[in-house]
């Protein structure tokens, strides 16, 4: 008696902890799969170059490229603007861009720069409100500082984050995506850095439905031995034969009715 107590209280405790975050599972998916993922992340309004062959030239020595940035692990040509340039980087992060035909040094990129590959990446509708370099962005940009934010006009406040470093827009944010970004929280209870799948309270929560789960196994064992199921299906079995031969004394008094009045 006093197991079966406390596997009802422990199932009870353990409803009433998970129920309140299941709630939000629902709704955060519920918000996140009305919203295609690419306007999310400002997929739509974005120019996608293709790969663009490079001219066989007489580029700067790679050599110097390297001089000139300490601590680089590689450099890498590509096109930028519409003219060759290498990319210096370090454990994957750019650090330095170069003209690839003279060698002199680009960045960090000026505020002029910066709005010529934002007016070519952003396709939607609107023009450039305000260009800043921030050393400490909101968080809705958490990569690597300082960063050039642009903003839009546009309907959706569309902002870009450009790197000083590369040229490279490092993330697309609008109005959707801080909606998406809020229920997103909510989904993996990550409330500060929105990114962490596998935080402690997800693991609180996720050991919550195991114990609900478990506990609501045994106490459906202890009433099959109990024979509480078996007494339901009796029951309702019992009650449905019942139910037909009332209909059929309704059936016989409406024709008794009928031959009386009839007489």
């Amino acid at each position: 008696m006093i197991f079966k107590t406390w596997v009802q209280r422990i199932h009870l405790w353990a409803g009433l902890i998970l129920g309140i975050q299941v709630l939000l599972w629902m709704a955060s998916g519920v918000v996140m799969s009305w919203f295609p993922i690419e306007d999310v992340r400002g997929e739509t309004r974005a120019f996608i170059s293709p790969p663009i062959e490079l001219e066989a030239q007489t580029y700067a020595s790679p050599g110097g490229i390297i001089a000139q940035s300490p601590g680089a692990t590689s450099v890498e040509l590509r096109r930028f603007l519409g003219r060759p340039v290498y990319v210096a980087s370090a454990e994957g992060s750019a650090i330095a861009m170069f003209d690839a035909s003279s060698g002199e040094k680009l960045t960090p990129l000026d505020e002029a720069a910066v709005r010529r590959i934002a007016k070519q990446d952003f396709v939607g509708e609107g023009e450039i409100a305000r260009v800043r370099l921030l050393n400490h962005p909101p968080q809705e940009y958490r990569r690597e500082t300082p960063v050039w934010r642009v903003e839009f006009d546009d309907k959706r406040n569309t902002r870009l984050y450009i790197s000083p470093s590369s040229g490279e827009v490092r993330a697309r944010r609008n109005d959707i995506w801080r909606l998406y970004d809020f229920f997103w929280m909510l989904h993996i209870m990550d409330y500060e850095e929105r990114e962490d799948f596998n935080n402690p309270l997800v693991m609180t929560a996720a050991a919550a439905g195991l114990v609900f789960a478990l506990s609501g196994l045994v106490i459906v064992v202890m009433r099959l031995m109990r024979g509480r199921y078996k007494h339901d299906v009796m029951l309702l079995a019992h009650l449905k034969p019942r139910k037909q031969g009332s209909q059929s004394n309704q059936a016989g008094l409406s024709e008794g009715d009928k031959t009386q009045n009839a007489k």
